[in-house]
């Protein structure tokens, strides 16, 4: 049984920075491709962030380049997502997702391509 269990969330001022986790377990996750995905209240869940499955490739949504850091541990089956200069409208529950990787794409930006999710972690930014 595939579990995905995010972590980290809370509640931040602007301008701080957390680190969320993705613990998986009941898969072969050196060989998924692992996203960050986030949803705010009223609005559709939104890419944030994947890696591929050796960690050698990332992407990132235009929104938080150059503030959140996509990374993975193979070996302790986890992966992080730094998030530093949070703004307000970061605000969301946060979760992360798996894709089995077919070696033919890096990553995947689409929600609708990955195969497991977690059930959320909320992050909130205080202004």
């Amino acid at each position: 049984q595939v579990q995905l269990v995010e972590s980290g969330g809370g509640l931040v001022q602007a301008g701080g920075s957390v680190r969320l986790s993705c613990a998986a377990s009941g898969l072969t996750f050196s060989r998924h491709i692992m996203g960050w995905f986030r949803q705010a209240p009223g609005k559709e869940r939104e890419f944030v962030a994947a890696i591929g499955w050796n960690g050698g490739s990332t992407v990132y949504a235009d929104s938080v380049k150059d503030r959140f850091t996509v990374s993975r541990d193979n070996a302790e089956n986890t992966m992080y997502l730094q998030m530093n200069n949070l703004r307000p409208e970061d605000a969301a529950v946060y979760y992360c997702a798996a894709k089995w990787s077919n070696g033919v794409y890096l990553y995947y930006t689409d929600q609708y391509e990955y195969d497991y999710w977690g059930e959320g972690t909320q992050v909130s930014v205080s202004s």
